[in-house]
């Protein structure tokens, strides 16, 4: 096991945990909301509770494809007369009689009179006499009228996200307009005088700007409104204006690199003159340097350059203050055991996240390899894992066969 200092760490690291309580402390929910149509609210966040105008489901129905009768009528006859049938929008529209059945389909109107219903493959037909097995009890396969919400019911809660259930639950109610709360506008853009579009040609000492198309696909993940300001040279004056310009136009102001401590890192040094600032080196693996503070109303939030240190650092800070600012609870990622599949390297100092590939062995036990060299400009390990291998800051070296903390990958980084 290493005994040695991560040569990075210095005691005055903020621990990332203790980071993000602190700048969640500085956000507040949007208070904005607006109205959307049905066929635009995935991914949006109610802003009210919503209650159901109608019984779900809205009349007793089956809950097979079989037959309806009256369970006392087994009692006294060997098989029941065929008088009709119930289809799904076209109910039986006769009177239910004793000693009868009809034919019912799965969500079909259950016929006044009728209690029971009983699947076809225990049923036998010879023409209009139907010979039943008798069901466990009255009342069964059928799902009866207000059984999953009654008129009035809560279905869904402030500050719930809109997915592809939560779709079909208002779609169910007849909810075609939800009020929603307004979608977080994020304004972002990368510096540093070597990045290059892509598709433009390299010269000597440039690079492309990958970490912008990062971000536009994290934020646009995290189901808000972004704004692609492009790459800002490495001039005071310039980045400047872009802050202006970003911070009159969006929620929060998002930036990657110029954060450090290099002679042309002049992020700081702007954030100190046009806003408030606060800036952390935090006890992180990739992503020490980040910067968070305000400029004017909009929230600003500095990531690192290199690639895998912005990734890494959008998921642990900001994401959580975006869903704070959209008015999502606040809860802590799923994070599980899993035996290590060969040995790590660290040093002790900092928290690091790793990128591995979980995965469960013929035992059904869950192993967990690294994706290979975890420097933080290799993208590829990103784009190659699945989860998070987190070693904790004082852990040193880990042996294979290890039992280690997996956090596997939220839908942001899916």
């Amino acid at each position: 096991m290493s005994t040695k200092a991560d040569p990075c760490s210095q005691p005055s690291l903020m621990h990332p945990d203790e980071a993000i309580a602190l700048l969640l402390n500085q956000v507040n929910p949007l208070a904005d909301t607006e109205v959307v149509t049905l066929s635009h609210g995935l991914g949006r966040v109610l802003a009210e509770d919503l209650a159901s105008s109608i019984d779900l489901p809205p009349f007793n129905n089956s809950a097979m494809d079989g037959y309806a009768f009256r369970f006392e009528d087994l009692n006294t006859n060997d098989s029941l007369t065929l008088i009709g049938q119930s289809f799904a929008g076209h109910p039986f529209e006769d009177e239910a009689k004793p000693n009868t059945c009809i034919r019912i389909m799965t969500g079909a109107p259950l016929p006044d009179g009728y209690d029971t219903v009983q699947m076809q493959e225990k049923v036998e037909a010879k023409g209009n006499d139907i010979f039943i097995e008798p069901p466990f009890a009255i009342g069964a396969n059928i799902r009866y009228r207000g059984e999953e919400v009654k008129t009035g019911g809560k279905v869904l809660l402030c500050g719930t996200q809109i997915g592809a259930a939560e779709l079909g639950v208002l779609a169910t109610i007849g909810a075609s307009q939800i009020r929603v709360t307004r979608q977080v506008k994020v304004a972002f853009f990368s510096t540093g005088d070597e990045l290059r579009p892509v598709g433009s040609e390299l010269a000597p000492g440039q690079i492309y700007d990958s970490n912008r198309y990062s971000i536009q696909g994290l934020l646009s993940r995290a189901n808000v409104e972004w704004i692609d300001m492009g790459v800002i040279e490495d001039d005071p004056e310039a980045i400047r204006q872009a802050f202006k310009n970003a911070s009159a136009n969006a929620d929060m102001v998002l930036t990657s690199g110029g954060v450090s401590v290099g002679d042309a890192d002049y992020t700081k040094q702007v954030l100190d003159e046009e806003g408030e600032i606060t800036f952390w080196k935090l006890a992180i693996k990739p992503g020490k340097p980040f910067a968070f503070g305000k400029l004017g109303k909009a929230i600003f939030c500095g990531l690192p350059g290199n690639p895998v240190s912005s990734m890494v650092t959008f998921y642990k800070l900001v994401w959580p203050l975006l869903n704070k600012m959209q008015g999502l609870p606040q809860s802590k990622p799923l994070q599980l055991k899993a035996k290590l599949k060969g040995d790590l390297r660290k040093f002790p100092g900092r928290v690091e996240y790793q990128r591995g590939i979980l995965s469960q062995n013929d035992n059904g036990e869950a192993e967990v390899s690294i994706t290979g060299r975890q420097g933080s400009g290799m993208l590829t390990s990103m784009s190659l894992a699945n989860c998070f291998v987190i070693l904790a800051q004082e852990q040193g070296d880990t042996a294979d066969g290890t039992l280690v903390t997996v956090e596997p990958f939220n839908s942001v980084l899916c």
